[in-house]
């Protein structure tokens, strides 16, 4: 092998490994950053790994905010299937309210979910993607079809 081939080869070499450190450094940063979202029902049933930073999703249960001194404020998110205490301390979007699609980040608790950020809704007929395709999968999961429930017809 001449010596312009084996610097060649070298320099080809470096630059790979480089390529590769510099990937494997951003996967790592990116699985550590990552917040999923769950539904009250996932959470109760365990799904969510002790000590994680997540997201959960549902609406805000009727009757179920609470304030408290300063900016603390209390509420249920539930998903139909299942209710999840949150406390936050902040100020709330102007959307917040009753009713009304949420999403918030944060972290268990006990058994209570402690959250760190609070996004509302955007109007009337929206419910963010994540949470409606969430909602949506916990809600067969505990329901019966409604074609098994009907009386079948020959």
């Amino acid at each position: 092998m001449t010596p312009t081939r084996k610097r060649r080869l070298v320099a080809i070499s470096m630059i790979l490994f480089a390529v590769g450190v510099a990937t494997t450094l951003t996967v790592f940063a990116l699985q550590q950053n990552m917040t999923y979202l769950y539904t009250p029902s996932e959470i109760l049933a365990g799904k969510v790994p002790a000590d994680a930073r997540f997201r959960i999703g549902g609406m805000v249960k009727d009757k179920s905010i609470e304030r408290g001194q300063s900016l603390t404020v209390a509420f249920v998110v539930t998903d139909g299937d299942g209710d999840m205490r949150v406390e936050y301390e902040g100020i709330l979007p102007d959307l917040f309210r009753e009713k009304q699609s949420v999403i918030a980040t944060g972290s268990m608790q006990g058994d209570r979910f402690v959250a760190t950020e609070v996004l509302a809704k955007h109007d009337e007929n929206y419910i963010p993607r994540d949470v409606a395709e969430a909602m949506g999968k916990a809600h067969q999961k505990h329901n019966v079809p409604e074609d098994a429930a009907k009386p079948s017809t020959y």
